[in-house]
């Protein structure tokens, strides 16, 4: 048998042109969350549970694990995963947001039947537009 390896992380960094309060509200909030990412029915509440409405994927049920105003929030996805939103002031209108999706495994294979491995490459990708993208232009517009 095999050990099981665990896969890295994906992490993605941008630094937005906004104060670190307006980067989190739109990353802590379930109206700031949907204008980058998708429709949600998160609340910043540890213990939280809520789902992502995650268009032909169906609905995927979250449960918020982490919440350190206005530094981090965590929540695990899915069955899994876990995703971390982590903010840190660099100046007054600028933030360095960081994106950690982790619970990669080798082994498994999403709700879905993927092989993480296959998922985590898409997501990658997917993640790069979104952070790198969509979240500055939703924050600085």
């Amino acid at each position: 048998m095999h050990k099981n390896e665990n896969v890295t992380e994906i992490r993605k960094t941008v630094v937005l042109n906004a104060p670190i309060e307006k980067a989190w509200k739109a990353v802590s909030t379930s109206e700031g969350i949907a204008a980058w990412w998708m429709p949600n029915t998160f609340e910043p509440v540890l213990g939280h549970e809520f789902i992502l409405h995650a268009g032909p994927f169906g609905d995927s049920p979250c449960t918020v694990t982490e919440l350190d105003p206005p530094h981090r929030l965590g929540f695990d996805w899915g069955k899994d995963w876990h995703l971390a939103f982590e903010l840190k002031k660099l100046e007054e209108n600028k933030t360095e947001f960081t994106l950690i999706h982790s619970g990669w495994d080798a082994e498994k294979v999403t709700e879905f039947g993927q092989p993480h491995l296959v998922v985590r490459g898409i997501m990658d990708g997917g993640w790069e537009s979104i952070i790198k993208e969509k979240l500055p232009k939703h924050i600085e517009a």
